[in-house]
């Protein structure tokens, strides 16, 4: 038996261009598949037969093709305006199908896939009179209105697989062969075009620099659309001498901590560890993809063609990331070698065992970087990485370009470099918080009811503050060079997807899983302020050390990971190398531990991130009983926030950080009526509440953890 063809049909308006990326893409398959390809205009009887003509294409053209069987069907004679002669058209691997309502309602039961063209109407009337002479012409408005006639009613572009914006520019075809190659209906038949996206070759080039990583990302990418910077931005803070368990140098005004005894001088402390590498990146280039997720759908972005892909976010992950495509290039000390970079947010908790709750923001979004600079801060190198490509030569001259002009000393662009640090406040950031202290308190007191009546151990509970200013007022940019400036951090970050803006300055590692298999969490429980001079400093550093309560809550959020690890670790190499160590950064000292484990091989990768996802020392324990009560108790979502931020690389590694001292602001248009268009900024605080707790000092510590970012805002916690 003859399996069933794989159907493609590309719809869209006349002259959107369908014709000529079904011919190329067509010609593209040829390389490895069987293809046949249909043409609706042979078919429309006429033209006032648009209706008629889509009845006709299903049931003598598309029906038979898609048993894998011959269609015979009657052409239409142009030129005569009546039935022309009969023809036959055979099943082929792959059915390509274009021409307006090659997709309609009827016809998608039987499609494999279905593409959209939409073109600007201009080259659209254009596209098609150049193609048609004086043919068309006279018939433009007639079809026009049958063609939005028909669309009023069936709405084929929303109901579209991938949507290509075909500009003539000459890209749509590769395009929507990178986005095809997502759609899980297509997977089977397109395994030589996947294989060959996976055989991919790593240019790599090592330059002697310092650039100001500020500046280098503003050259690069500050005219981005999407763009993600993953700064160590504490890798720099207090000079080379980083070994005391990462207790930088503070900026202006903040104490400089004790350092721990417990790290020799000569060995590099967990901080320096953490802050050695910073990558950035944007979409752009050959390979350049954007990719966001919401509520069971996956929308990838390949230049102008968009695909939706509906599934879990996990599902769709493991289909890109954690098989290795490209080798790592000799002398490179990285683990990133290009891939995905962005965030996941919380609510992602519906894919492992959470309540299903809708956020505003975006379930995850990432950037696909085919090219990328990472700087190591202990070499004082910038390495250059781009997949071989036919631009890869000019994007690699000008990032040469960019880190020279970005260096100290190089010349005039540097200044910026000490300009680019300074605060620009939103004027008028005034935060409102989801829980007032009361009802915050009173939230408190619910969650130790949950802990006596044995339904958790220990519940992270959270709550969000809100500023909502004019568009025109915010300036995420300079605002998180003011964040990193303030409050640097190993695992800070600075994420841009169009309106929707990420500024983290996070502290906190939520799981590393190396190429070869090596996985690490480094959880954070138990916080303390800076003090405000070197005696009070120490107090407040040994009062978090000394603390029953914080070791309590560390070691419970330690064994929750040890089981999280436990699902696709190898027996018996889960272990504690580090317990409830104090680390001390700009504005806060915390307890830390490390917990490490060695992938058991083969497992997927994706499913070993999910295990652990969300991270337990954002949830409590156990982990699923105690979101189930988080979800009660804060009446909202999380959003970005305790999710988590960082990269999926080629070779099978991920490094991400749990999104905690993290802004959120994301644009709003105005509604067209002459109203401004207006931006939201969000910051999510909280802190584990035992049964030990004592309220009013909880509420303390979520104020704590706010200061950090509302300081370098200008703002002040709200008081009600």
């Amino acid at each position: 038996m003859t399996p069933a063809p794989v159907i493609i049909a590309i719809d869209g308006r006349s002259g959107a261009g369908k014709t000529t990326l079904a011919i190329e893409l067509a010609a593209q398959l040829r390389n490895h598949h069987k293809v046949a390809l249909f043409h609706l205009e042979d078919i429309y009887p006429g033209w006032n037969g648009l209706t008629a003509g889509i009845e006709r294409y299903v049931s003598t053209v598309l029906t038979p093709l898609s048993r894998a069987e011959p269609a015979t069907w009657t052409s239409w004679d142009w030129e005569r305006h009546y039935d022309g002669d009969t023809r036959v058209t055979l099943p082929a691997e792959i059915v390509i199908i274009e021409g307006v309502g090659a997709a309609a309602a009827d016809a998608r039961p039987l499609l494999s896939a279905v593409i959209w063209a939409d073109s600007p109407d201009d080259i659209r009337r254009k596209r098609a009179l150049d193609r048609d002479g004086g043919t068309y012409e006279p018939f433009w408005d007639q079809w026009a209105e049958q063609e939005e006639a028909w669309l009023a009613a069936d709405d084929v572009p929303h109901a579209a697989d991938i949507r290509v914006l075909n500009n003539a520019d000459g890209s749509a075809t590769a395009d929507v062969m990178q986005a095809l190659a997502y759609l899980p209906a297509l997977g089977p038949a397109l395994v030589p075009e996947l294989a060959a996206r996976r055989g991919l070759r790593l240019r790599a080039e090592r330059l002697d620099a310092r650039p100001d990583a500020a500046v280098l990302f503003e050259n690069l990418y500050g005219g981005s659309a999407n763009a993600v910077w993953l700064d160590s931005s504490n890798a720099d803070v207090g000079g080379a001498d980083m070994a005391n368990a990462g207790s930088p140098k503070p900026s202006a005004g903040a104490p400089a901590g004790p350092p721990p005894e417990s790290w020799p001088a000569t060995q590099p402390s967990p901080a320096t560890v953490r802050s050695r590498f910073s990558i950035l990146a944007d979409d752009g280039g050959t390979y350049g993809q954007a990719v966001t997720h919401r509520s069971g759908e996956s929308v990838i972005t390949a230049g102008s063609a968009t695909a939706r892909v509906p599934g879990p976010f996990f599902r769709w992950l493991d289909t890109v990331w954690g098989r290795r495509a490209v080798r790592t290039p000799d002398g490179y000390p990285g683990d990133f070698t290009l891939g995905w970079l962005g965030c996941l947010g919380y609510e992602l908790k519906r894919e492992t065992g959470g309540t299903d709750v809708a956020a505003p923001t975006p379930d995850a979004a990432l950037i696909f970087a085919g090219r990328a600079v990472v700087l190591d801060h202990v070499e004082g190198s910038a390495w250059l990485l781009a997949l071989e490509a036919p631009d890869a030569d000019s994007w690699l001259a000008t990032a040469r370009a960019a880190v020279a002009a970005s260096t100290p000393d190089s010349g005039a662009q540097t200044a910026h470099a000490g300009g680019s640090n300074g605060v620009v406040r939103p004027v008028g950031a005034a935060f409102s918080s989801r829980d007032t202290e009361p009802s915050y308190l009173a939230k408190i007191a619910a969650a130790q009811h949950e802990i006596h009546e044995g339904n958790s151990y220990e519940v992270c509970l959270t709550t969000t503050l809100t500023a909502r200013l004019p568009a025109a007022a915010v300036a995420p940019w300079p605002t998180y060079l003011a964040l990193r400036r303030k409050n640097p951090a190993p695992f800070a970050s600075y994420l841009r997807f169009g309106g929707l803006t990420v500024a983290s300055t996070s502290p906190e590692r939520f799981l590393k899983i190396t190429s070869d298999g090596g996985m690490r969490a480094e959880p954070i429980k138990g916080t303390r302020r800076r003090g405000a001079d070197p005696e009070r400093d120490r107090q407040l550093r040994e009062d978090l050390e000394t603390s029953l309560k914080d070791r309590a809550e560390n070691i419970m959020i330690v064994d929750l990971l040890r089981n999280d690890l436990s699902h696709f670790a190898e027996p018996g190499s889960v272990t504690v190398s580090r317990l409830c160590e104090i680390e001390s950064y700009a504005t806060v000292h915390q307890m830390v531990s490390t917990i490490d484990a060695r992938l058991l091989p083969g497992s997927p990768r994706a499913e070993a991130v999910a295990a652990c996802f969300p991270a337990g020392s954002m949830t409590g324990a156990p982990k699923i009983s105690t979101m189930a009560i988080l979800d009660r108790l804060e009446e909202g979502p999380r959003g970005l926030y305790s999710g988590a931020i960082g990269y999926f690389s080629l070779n099978g590694a991920t490094d991400l950080a749990v999104a905690i001292r993290t802004l959120v602001t994301t644009a709003e248009a105005g509604d067209g009526s002459g109203q401004p268009s207006t931006a939201e900024l969000t910051l999510g605080v909280g802190g584990a509440i035992t049964a030990d707790s004592v309220p009013d000092e909880e509420y303390d510590e979520i104020r704590v953890k706010a200061h950090g970012v509302l300081s370098a805002l200008g703002a002040d916690f709200p008081t009600d």
